[in-house]
C-alpha cells in the first residue's frame, strides 16, 4: 500500500511537507506502542533519513523505543555523527548493528531461484538474513527512511535493502555482492530490476511474516540549476511498488546520459562521508560508464583513511588490491580467505577499470606505496587540489586556465553518469 506519493523533475520538497507527509503515514497505519526505527547511516548523510527519523521521534515520542542505523558492513556512527545526522533524537536510543555476530536467518532464497535469474551463472542458495533485534524486539512497526538513488549492488538502493543488507549478516551481504559483481555492475546500476533486487524481493515475499510491518520513506535527492540539493521526491508505503515507483523518479532526476565519452573526470570525495576506499570507489562505480578508454579518472579524497571499513576488509583489499575481473575471480578460487569473503572479491571487481581507463586516487592519509599496491595511480593530493579546486569548478564540464577541459563531480553518491549508448546497451 502507498500511503503517500509526491514527486517530480521540478518538485522541491521542504522540512514542514516532509513532516507533514511522515505524520500522515504514520496516523494511517494506526496506535503504534513500540517502533524501531532503521535508517541509513553516515554514509547516506545527504538522503534527509536524519531528519525524517527526528520527525518520528517528535511525533512518536516514547514509541519510538529503538534506532538501528543500517550499517551493513559500515564502521558504527560516533556520537559527533549522530548528533549531526539525527539532531536531537536522544542517543541512548541507537543500537549498533554487528553483521558478524547481531544477525537471523529468516530462511533461504533456494539456489533454483538464483540460478534462474542470474541464466545459470550461479547457483548458490541464499540466506535473509536481518538483525536479530528486527524480529525479537517486540515491535509493532519498523520505520525504514533512505534514498532511492543508483546504486553499483543493487541498481537503485533503498527498499528492502535496507532491512536485508543494512542489517544484514556476513554470509547474506557476501553472497548479494558477488552476485552483483558476476552478473555485471554495468548491467545493474540503474537499474530498478535485476537479479540482486529480484533476490531481495523474493524474500520479502517469502519471509516478510516473520517480522513486524516494514514502512518505507523513500526519498528522491537531485542537484538544482545552481548545484543546491534538492527533494525532488517522497514516497511513503510497505510493498515493491512503492519503490519502483521512486526508482522511475530517480532515473530521471539522478542518471546524466552524455552524447560522447569523457577524457577527464575530476570527483570530489566529501571528508565528512568518505573515510575509505570501500566508500569512495562510488566514485569509479558511477563514472565507469562515462569515461572514454584511455581515459583518466582523477578522486580528491582528502578524508580517506584507509580501504575497508571493517579491519578484515581492509586486509583483503590491501593483499589483493584492484585487479579486475579475471584476476580477482581467479585468486577467489585459490584462495580461503578471499573465498570466504565474496563481498570483499566483489568490491575488488568493482573498483577496477579492468585496465580501460586510469585511476589516480589523490589521498588525504594513505601513501603513495599504499595506493599503488592496492592497484591505483596515485596523486599529491595538495598538487591535485590547486589545479582542481572544488571551490572554483561547477558540476559538469570546466575548461581550465591552461585549456584542459575537464568534467567534474562534487558528490558521486548523488547519481550516475554513462555515455547514452553504453547506458543503453549495457
Amino acid at each position: 500500500m502507498i500511503y503517500y506519493e509526491q514527486g517530480s523533475e521540478t518538485t522541491v520538497l521542504s522540512g514542514d511537507d516532509l513532516r507533514e507527509a511522515l505524520v500522515h503515514a504514520l496516523r494511517q497505519v494506526g496506535p503504534l506502542r513500540r517502533v524501531l526505527a532503521v535508517p541509513p547511516d553516515m554514509t547516506r548523510y545527504h538522503s534527509r533519513a536524519g531528519e525524517l527519523t527526528r520527525y518520528a521521534y517528535e511525533h512518536l515520542g516514547p514509541a519510538l523505543t529503538a534506532v538501528l542505523p543500517a550499517l551493513g558492513t559500515h564502521s558504527p556512527m560516533t556520537g559527533g555523527q549522530l548528533r549531526q545526522m539525527f539532531g536531537t533524537v536522544p542517543q541512548h536510543l541507537f543500537r549498533v548493528h554487528n553483521w558478524r555476530e547481531d544477525v537471523v536467518t529468516l530462511g533461504e532464497v533456494p539456489g533454483s531461484f538464483i540460478r534462474q535469474i542470474t541464466g545459470g551463472r550461479l547457483s548458490f542458495p541464499w540466506p535473509a538474513q536481518v538483525n536479530r533485534l528486527l524480529r525479537d524486539g517486540g515491535f509493532d512497526l519498523i520505520l525504514s527512511p533512505g534514498q532511492v538513488v543508483p546504486h553499483e549492488v543493487i541498481g537503485m538502493a533503498n527498499y528492502n535493502k535496507n532491512i536485508f543488507v543494512g542489517t544484514g549478516g556476513y554470509e547474506g551481504i557476501n553472497k548479494s555482492h558477488f552476485l552483483g559483481a558476476v552478473y555485471g555492475m554495468e548491467r545493474i546500476m540503474g537499474r530498478a530490476d535485476n537479479p540482486v533486487r529480484a533476490v531481495l524481493n523474493e524474500a520479502s515475499e517469502r519471509f516478510g511474516h516473520m517480522l513486524p510491518p516494514v514502512l518505507y520513506v523513500l526519498t528522491v535527492i537531485a542537484a538544482d540549476e545552481e548545484g543546491r540539493l534538492v527533494t525532488r521526491g517522497l514516497f511513503i508505503g510497505d510493498d515493491h511498488e512503492v519503490f519502483f515507483r521512486a526508482a522511475a523518479l530517480s532515473a530521471r532526476v539522478n542518471i546524466t546520459l552524455l552524447e560522447r565519452p569523457l577524457q577527464k573526470v575530476v570527483v570530489y570525495l566529501d571528508p565528512l562521508e568518505y573515510k575509505s576506499t570501500w566508500l569512495g570507489n562510488k566514485a569509479i562505480y558511477r563514472t565507469r560508464m562515462a569515461l572514454a578508454d584511455e581515459g583518466e579518472l582523477i578522486i580528491l579524497a582528502p578524508g580517506v583513511k584507509e580501504f575497508g571499513e571493517d579491519s578484515q576488509i581492509d586486509r583483503l583489499i590491501r593483499k589483493y588490491g584492484y585487479r579486475g575481473t579475471d584476476t580477482i575471480l581467479e585468486q577467489t578460487e585459490r584462495n580461503a580467505d578471499l573465498a570466504g569473503n565474496l563481498a570483499a572479491a566483489a568490491h575488488l571487481i568493482h573498483g577496477s577499470s579492468e585496465g580501460r581507463f586510469r585511476i589516480t586516487y589523490c589521498p588525504g592519509h594513505l601513501t603513495r606505496e599504499e595506493i599503488e599496491k592496492a592497484g591505483f595511480s596515485w596523486g599529491d593530493l595538495q598538487t591535485m587540489m590547486q589545479r582542481y579546486d572544488p571551490a572554483r569548478l561547477t558540476e559538469g564540464f570546466n575548461t581550465l586556465d591552461d585549456g584542459e577541459e575537464i568534467f567534474y563531480i562534487p558528490n558521486p553518491a548523488l547519481g550516475l553518469w554513462a555515455e547514452k549508448l553504453k547506458f543503453l546497451r549495457p
